[in-house]
């Protein structure tokens, strides 16, 4: 294994690749603010139809809460589905890891909000009839239309809120992990006709069956167009199919794909697409896997490794098969460079977290040491695709350093005063951030160390 040095000469970026606008962190707050308002307005029509006197007492009180409470939960689980329709508006200037935590911290407030709502309704119905929770509970299951419905679309996000906590998801197959979450759209189904049956904002309110009526019709296009018609049209028009199945080292393989006319997809390096290999093991299962190398108009490839769901049986792919996609998605891509850092960029990877910064190293803009990457691994055989590193790095001038060792060698190598040994203006650079959530979590904790701005740590995690 050798390392490669930064050079003296400039280089040029690879044939082809564009420079488009970075996506400006506004978009990530007018993103927050919009939904902000939304739960304004939301609140706003509880009040507009919430009678003076009704809140005088604590049954009122607590009842009104927990109206509130439905209403917000039930407004956030919407957000949550418009915020994976994959609208390329948000996709390409908020950046898929922005809209995925975005996603997790409100599904956490979802469940909560309507595991609250519930109890909350129950204690103020309780208070107002002067009898106990229990009693009451089997009062709402029984003798309330559409209840039974709320209380199951109660338990199916209880359950996917489950599986999404950290310590669950890491020990799901993907595929597992993934149609679970297909439940909250039957969980939507079921809490909308418990909205409208006993809901009293909506059952004496047609402006406000409307407003609800109109939100939810406007997230269903939005998914069944952006999820469904566009990857089908897509799909149909490229016709991309394996063209080959190459082994890069243990427990990992690339797929070499070929199709028409693929730069109209307008795919920049560093970003994914979503993946379905129509053969009979794998045609019913989709996943999201990066570029491996920069796009070009006939061919395209992935680099898998072997987790232990469907991504091991990818190697059997025969060629030919045919392949549909969706995508491309994220803003893992060149135009997040910093424009005061003068195009200089360090890249840290663990494992096959080396896949879009692969397609980037080939491919960003400068030479002569504007780019540095670091490749974290145990040994040599769990750096795949390092030799093609090696190579573009010699054309191109650029740093390139294999970190081996043990996870917890000592002194640990993603340290600040590590990092800081091996490429001493790290402060001046954008960092572009991929692996495993150990490895992600370590470089990230040096990189603040190191005292690199917040806003120039570039994150794509496997952490799904």
């Amino acid at each position: 294994m050798t390392t490669t040095t930064p050079g003296h000469r400039a280089a040029r970026p690879a044939a082809g690749t564009t420079v488009l606008p970075r996506p400006g962190r506004v978009w990530t707050y007018a993103l927050v603010a919009t939904i902000g308002l939304g739960a304004v307005y939301v609140v706003s029509i509880w009040w507009q139809d919430t009678t003076p006197g009704s809140l005088s007492n604590s049954a009122g009180l607590v009842t009104g809460a927990g109206r509130v409470l439905g209403m917000l939960a039930a407004y956030l689980l919407l957000v949550l589905v418009a915020l994976m329709a994959r609208i390329p508006l948000l996709e390409h200037r908020v950046g898929s890891d922005v809209l995925t935590r975005v996603h997790r911290a409100l599904g956490e407030y979802t469940v909560s909000l309507a595991v609250c709502h519930a109890l909350l309704i129950i204690l103020g119905y309780a208070l107002t009839a002067h009898t106990n929770p229990v009693s009451e509970t089997v009062t709402l299951e029984l003798g309330y239309p559409d209840v039974l419905m709320a209380t199951a679309a109660l338990g199916l996000l209880i359950w996917v809120g489950i599986v999404s906590a950290r310590a669950v998801r890491r020990r799901m197959a993907y595929e597992s992990w993934y149609y679970i979450h297909l439940y909250v759209y039957l969980a939507i189904g079921l809490a909308f006709s418990h909205e409208f049956a006993n809901g009293a904002e909506f059952s004496t309110s047609a402006r406000n069956r409307m407003i609800w009526v109109t939100a939810h019709v406007l997230v269903a296009v939005l998914l069944v167009y952006f999820r469904i018609l566009v990857p089908i049209r897509r799909s149909l028009r490229h016709d991309v199919r394996v063209a080959g199945v190459v082994r890069e080292s243990k427990g990992v393989v690339s797929l070499h794909l070929t199709g028409r006319n693929l730069n109209q997809l307008r795919i920049q390096p560093g970003q994914f697409l979503r993946w379905r290999f129509l053969d009979r093991a794998h045609w019913w299962q989709s996943h999201p896997y990066s570029l491996s190398a920069a796009p070009e108009n006939r061919r395209m490839r992935i680099t898998v490794k072997d987790l232990g769901d469907g991504s091991r049986a990818l190697r059997k792919l025969r060629p030919g098969t045919r392949v549909w996609f969706e995508g491309p998605y994220g803003a893992f891509t060149a135009r997040r460079l910093d424009p005061s850092t003068g195009g200089k960029v360090l890249m840290i990877a663990g494992g096959v977290g080396i896949t879009p910064l692969r397609a980037l190293f080939e491919s960003l803009p400068g030479g002569g040491g504007s780019a540095v990457l670091l490749y974290r691994g145990s040994t040599p055989a769990e750096l795949p695709l390092y030799e093609e590193l090696a190579e573009i790095a010699r054309q191109r001038g650029f740093g390139l350093f294999p970190l081996l060792g043990p996870r917890h060698t000592k002194p640990d190598p993603l340290s600040a005063a590590e990092l800081r040994k091996l490429v001493p203006d790290l402060a001046e650079r954008d960092v572009y951030l991929c692996g495993p959530p150990g490895l992600v979590h370590s470089a990230r904790r040096g990189l603040h160390r190191a005292k690199v701005p917040n806003r120039r740590i570039h994150i794509e995690s496997f952490d799904f």
